[in-house]
């Protein structure tokens, strides 16, 4: 199988796993299994699916470039993985998103901070991350993977509010009522001030240490420099 058809397929197999077994599949698996053994086995074919599609992409032949890549659009990409990182680390407390026991309570809550943003904060930043790394990596194996991954993100999260309303019913509209689905939706149709989008301080301050080691660690482990470090020493 040629290289693109092979990361073609492998992220076919990513997604449509995730889709089956978060939907069709999960009511089935979940009664034989139970949650925890059905969490499992989600986390396993995830891995696994995951492993295949990026040892494909790493199969890849070297491609040229499709534009030039100069500082500019470095700094636009740093920045973008500096908001995807608060994004996720502002999606792991109080988000009604996650199944947790506590989702009806968290979304009773006022939208603050990254949920003020967008009720899927996490899902958004897997997709600013993503298109980060087709700014700088203009090749189309990495498009194709971005794509994938960006497909997956904003589909899921279009599922989960299906998914959610039918699950937590009144409590899951409520909420979906006083958020938005794009970033800033509300902020600029004028219903929400601006500064309830403030980040809160795990969501800045964890944000900022994760952006901070995940650019480091992508310099350490051989790929190339990204963020801040790409300009010191």
């Amino acid at each position: 199988m040629q290289p693109m058809s092979l990361l073609i397929v492998t992220g076919v197999l990513f997604v449509g796993t995730h889709f089956a077994l978060s939907h069709p599949l999960r009511h089935g698996l979940a009664s034989r299994l139970g949650e925890r053994g059905f969490a499992v086995v989600y986390s396993i074919v995830a891995i696994a699916t995951f492993v295949l599609m990026v040892q494909a992409f790493r199969g890849m032949p070297p491609e040229p470039p499709l534009w030039a890549v100069d500082d500019p659009l470095w700094a636009l990409a740093s920045l973008l993985v500096l908001f995807a990182s608060i994004l996720f680390m502002g999606s792991l407390i109080g988000n009604p998103a996650l199944p947790a026991p506590n989702a009806a309570a968290a979304a009773q809550s006022a939208p603050r901070g990254v949920f003020a943003i967008t009720r899927h904060p996490m899902m958004w930043g897997f997709t600013l991350w993503a298109l980060a790394h087709v700014l700088v990596m203009p090749t189309p194996g990495q498009i194709i993977l971005s794509a994938i991954i960006i497909f997956l993100a904003l589909v899921g999260s279009a599922g989960q509010d299906a998914k959610k309303a039918r699950l937590m019913g009144d409590a899951w509209r409520h909420w979906a009522a006083r958020t938005s689905f794009v970033p800033f939706g509300r902020q600029v149709a004028g219903v929400t001030p601006w500064g309830d989008t403030i980040p809160r301080g795990h969501a800045l301050f964890g944000g900022i240490v994760l952006w901070l080691a995940a650019t480091w660690a992508h310099g350490a482990m051989g790929y190339m420099v990204a963020g801040i470090w790409r300009w010191m020493g």
